[in-house]
């Protein structure tokens, strides 16, 4: 099967990106190489290096980028962008752009197991390394699933879920997406069931992200990725679900404030001074054309930040 994936808000991520002929720039989540491709056709001089730690993708975007020199793929976190960056003896960028989230490659292909509507292995690994999906579900305790659930699915029936996960553990362990489908049917509640989509949704997310360790790789990047910008780099990142998006607003605004003496002092006494400018004070989404056409950009925010 091709690595197919649709790159969500590709000409504003250009546009946000305000990419120069001669610049050095990352895309730290790669895919099928959409974003990259994009990149890639506005250098003459600069550089393009496109990471992505899902084997499969680096594959796709390997493949996609083979028409320009000027672009290198590399197979890692995009937490580690700061690491690869002086692997490469790059002293540093001029824009990095961070697409987060499942693929649809990811999503459409039914042995990676992170889809709901399809029976597959409960894997979920986007690096293919590490325990899966069935591990975490099979091993954690009780008040840790529940935690999972809630945390990063915003699952209001997390401790049912769990508790409903570690019974049937007792007697055989969960093996199949499937099967973790039709126990999360059965904890929730009818009426609860009818609302809001597809009741396992929450609960695939959760997990997902958890056997990914994907929001601590967000807060690491978040951390550094922006020290190795250069003056007038911008550093983009698409958001998919609000608690990707608060940690990415509160990490820009805080790098945009400058000052934090209470408001009531008459006169800063801290000394701080903006270190970012906001590209756009609120998120850029997905026009109806594109959402036509992708139905799942309709979560997508981008925020951009400039280097000062």
């Amino acid at each position: 099967m091709g690595f197919s994936h649709i790159s969500v808000l590709p000409e504003e991520c250009m546009e946000a990106l305000a990419i120069r002929p001669d610049g050095i720039y990352l895309d730290g989540t790669a895919g099928g190489g959409g974003h990259s491709f994009q990149i890639a056709g506005r250098l003459t001089t600069g550089r393009l290096i496109a990471v992505d730690k899902d084997r499969e993708a680096i594959a796709a975007a390997g493949s996609r980028l083979a028409p320009f020199p000027l672009a290198q793929v590399v197979q890692g976190d995009f937490a580690d962008i700061p690491q690869i960056l002086e692997s490469l003896s790059l002293p540093g960028a001029d824009g990095v752009l961070l697409d987060l989230g499942v693929s649809s490659h990811q999503l459409d292909t039914p042995e990676r197991g992170f889809a709901y509507s399809v029976d597959a292995p409960l894997d979920m690994r986007m690096s293919g390394e590490g325990p899966t999906a069935a591990d975490l579900l099979n091993t954690a305790s009780e008040e840790e699933l529940a935690t999972i659930f809630f945390r990063y699915g915003e699952e209001k029936f997390s401790r049912r879920i769990a508790r409903s996960i570690v019974e049937r553990r007792q007697t055989q362990p969960l093996q199949t997406t499937g099967e973790l489908v039709d126990l999360i049917r059965a904890s929730i509640p009818a009426a609860a069931r009818r609302e809001g989509g597809h009741p396992a949704k929450r609960v695939f997310q959760a997990v997902r992200i958890a056997v990914n360790g994907e929001l601590e790789s967000l807060e690491r990047a978040l951390n550094s990725i922006f020290e190795i910008l250069n003056p007038g780099g911008r550093f983009a990142v698409i958001t998919f679900h609000s608690l990707e998006d608060r940690m990415v607003k509160q990490a820009f605004a805080a790098l945009a404030k400058g000052c934090t003496c209470p408001p009531d002092f008459p006169v800063c006494v801290c000394g701080k001074t903006p270190r970012g400018r906001l590209v756009t004070k609120k998120p850029v989404l997905p026009g109806q054309s594109e959402l036509a056409l992708n139905p799942r950009s309709k979560s997508a925010k981008l925020r951009t930040i400039e280097k000062l």
